[in-house]
């Protein structure tokens, strides 16, 4: 397996560019066929989207949309009790992380005598939760977002996925919505699922928000749709970057640069490091590592770090910190002597591990940090999932008569500066 070398200092600006924006040039080649798909639900709904279903996924003809009860309980049955203890531990783990992410009531706050302003938060109305299926099962990506809106008091929860070639969605994935309240769950994948969510169909009611990772046509499909319906983070193809000096075990570094990169060709990992010795080390053992993994594993990991992956050598700790302010990376481990002395040096990161002992598969599944993060460079303006997502705030006023005259003669001045009569008006003309 051919693994990418790169000295940052002797790049061209064109390799940098390339390896800073990962597969978002994939994503724009995708934006027509996308919009072809969102445009055939929108006018077709259920038929087209059964049509793709059996397309895409070779899904039967005669399948409903809408998953029936008779199926969760089948997929309880058919999990082993090791996979649905593990599923509760870790869903346990998330409640308790984000349990204390909302607050409840009016946080009031008395401005000047008399000038009362807070804020209130309600949950929204609805939201679904798409779970990606073709190159894996992701029951956990679904306990990341469930778990939070649940706790956020959404009222109307709906999950979506794609159905295999039996019309059957993963069966831990019918587990953990139902561990997880989820009320609604569709046997529907791609862009074609998320236009049923934003536009609605004969089966599917459309939902306020929706978030979930996906592929390049899923994260093309929130670009065409972000209007339509809030889409959420950005999050599209998986990518992790490990910061390191010369202290870690290189073969633990080239096992934890393997989990993101199996996900998908389109995913990407990159160790950065100030170490030549240390990356002179790990990358034949992550070849090593690689070629070990089955398929279609070895084919992704294969194809990512001959794309955008790879290790990259800089020239001091210094500019390694530099670069991983500007990749903006979904997932990033900082595997340095001292990690807490470089966290407080990192302005742009969706997660940050520190130290040894936490792969990336450990917070990706049972932390309880949410796992469903920014990608694509996002994470310098966007956060995680968390219970905030699945809520609005609402200012909240309250002037005594006191408080509005304290306050109306400077509102009067600025309405007049800007020219809006009728605004000023309101002020000087009232009636007791």
């Amino acid at each position: 397996m051919t693994v990418n070398f790169f000295r940052w200092s002797e790049l061209d600006e064109k390799t940098r560019a390339r390896l800073l924006s990962r597969s978002e040039s994939d994503i724009q080649d995708v934006l027509p066929a996308a919009a072809v798909i969102i445009e055939d639900i929108r006018t077709r709904g259920d038929r087209a989207l059964i049509e793709l279903n059996q397309r895409f996924d070779k899904a039967p003809a005669g399948m409903k949309l809408r998953v029936p009860d008779s199926h969760f309980d089948e997929a309880e049955a058919a999990l082993s009790a090791e996979v649905k203890s593990a599923l509760a531990y870790s869903i346990e783990n998330v409640r308790r992380y984000h349990q204390d992410q909302c607050p409840s009531g009016i946080c009031w706050k008395e401005i000047r005598p008399g000038i009362m302003a807070g804020e209130r938060s309600t949950p929204i109305d609805s939201a679904a939760f798409y779970v990606p299926r073709a190159r894996g099962s992701f029951p956990s990506m679904l306990y990341m977002m469930a778990v939070p809106a649940q706790i956020a008091g959404v009222r109307r929860t709906v999950m979506a996925s794609p159905p295999d070639s039996k019309g059957r969605v993963d069966a831990a994935c019918l587990y953990t919505a139902r561990l997880c309240g989820v009320q609604e769950v569709y046997a529907a994948g791609g862009a074609q699922a998320w236009a049923a969510l934003a536009y609605g169909t004969e089966s599917i009611r459309k939902v306020d928000k929706c978030l979930g990772p996906g592929s390049k046509y899923v994260a093309a499909a929130k670009k065409i749709l972000f209007e339509t319906i809030d889409c959420g983070l950005p999050a599209g193809p998986s990518e992790s970057v490990i910061l390191a000096d010369s202290t870690p075990n290189p073969e633990d570094i080239a096992r934890n640069l393997l989990v993101e990169a199996e996900h998908g060709s389109d995913s990407a990992a990159l160790l950065i490091t100030d170490s030549p010795e240390l990356a002179a080390e790990a990358m034949p053992l992550l070849s090593q590592f690689g070629e070990a993994l089955p398929e279609p594993r070895r084919s992704f990991v294969t194809d990512v770090f001959s794309g955008y992956g790879g290790i990259i050598v800089v020239d001091s700790m210094s500019e390694g910190i530099d670069l991983v302010n500007q990749y903006a990376a979904e997932h990033l481990q900082i595997r340095c002597a001292d990690p807490f002395a470089i966290l407080g040096k990192i302005r742009n990161a969706g997660e940050i591990i520190l130290g040894d002992n936490c792969p990336f598969s450990a917070a990706n599944y049972s932390v309880g940090a949410n796992a469903v993060l920014p990608t694509g460079g996002w994470a310098r303006t966007w956060s995680g999932v968390s219970a905030a997502d699945f809520k609005k705030r609402s200012s909240v006023i309250y002037l005594s008569k006191e408080g509005l005259a304290g306050l109306k003669h400077q509102a009067r001045a600025l309405a007049e500066y800007e020219e809006f009569p009728a605004h000023r008006d309101v002020l000087l003309h009232r009636r007791e």
